[in-house]
């Protein structure tokens, strides 16, 4: 799969870029990422990018110019939707990461000031994804976190596939996943649920399933925000 992004600050890539699921995903050659900062587009001297809005609102917008010049650029390799991050957009879900994983391009385009100017989103934009209903200073984010919810579904990227399938909302489930646990079996004095030591795996399927609706009910139902715990104390369960 082949990621091209359009980016005013690309250098904030790098180390995303090299480090954890992402950078294995780049090393089995299952995606390729490709930076590109459409300052470089620009035809103004001092390579400006950005102006004030019509109306005398507050804010720089980004221009036409620069962005359509370098999607022009981009799409004469070949097709490809353009997904833009905005505050605007529609919230991004697991069935949107698992639509786009499977396609073999993407170019993902991170704003940045105000707006981008209208008339590139009416013309060249295929798609607009927002994380959340909260503003961040520019797009490279959700660009980072769209890379790394792909990468990790492509193949033979994570060494245990059925972890991907068994996470929250993935593989068309509407709801959150199960509470894990590991080794060992007691620790400060709190024991594993009983069901997943039993060994009965109808058993363990079941509590699972209860475990998982049970985070959901409480958890998304009405966006109801869960009842936050005091801060962690070394040697304390509490």
């Amino acid at each position: 799969m082949q990621i091209d992004v359009l980016s005013l600050f690309p250098e904030m890539f790098s180390g995303f870029l090299s480090s954890s699921i992402v950078a294995r995903a780049i090393d089995k050659e299952a995606i390729d990422v490709k930076l590109t900062d459409f300052r470089s587009f620009s035809t103004n001297k001092h390579r400006k990018v950005d102006d004030y809005a019509y109306g005398g609102f507050a804010g720089l917008v980004l221009q036409a110019q620069p962005i359509w010049d370098a999607l022009e650029a981009l799409l004469e390799q070949g097709p490809a939707p353009v997904i833009y991050f905005t505050p605007q957009g529609r919230k991004l879900s697991q069935s949107i990461l698992e639509h786009y994983a499977k396609l073999p391009r993407v170019i993902l385009l991170c704003g940045h000031y105000k707006e981008l100017d209208q008339r590139v989103r009416d013309m060249a934009v295929s798609d607009e994804i927002s994380l959340g209903d909260y503003v961040l200073s520019g797009g490279e984010l959700a660009g980072m976190v769209f890379i790394d919810g792909v990468a990790r579904l492509q193949e033979d990227v994570l060494s245990d596939v059925q972890s991907a399938v068994s996470d929250s909302f993935s593989d068309g489930k509407d709801g959150l996943g199960f509470p894990c646990y590991t080794r060992p079996e007691e620790w400060m004095g709190v024991k594993v649920p009983k069901e997943l030591t039993s060994g009965d795996h109808a058993q363990i399927e079941a509590w699972a399933q209860s475990q998982a609706r049970s985070l959901t009910h409480t958890r998304r139902a009405n966006e109801i925000q869960p009842k936050l715990k005091g801060p962690m104390r070394l040697g304390s369960k509490s």
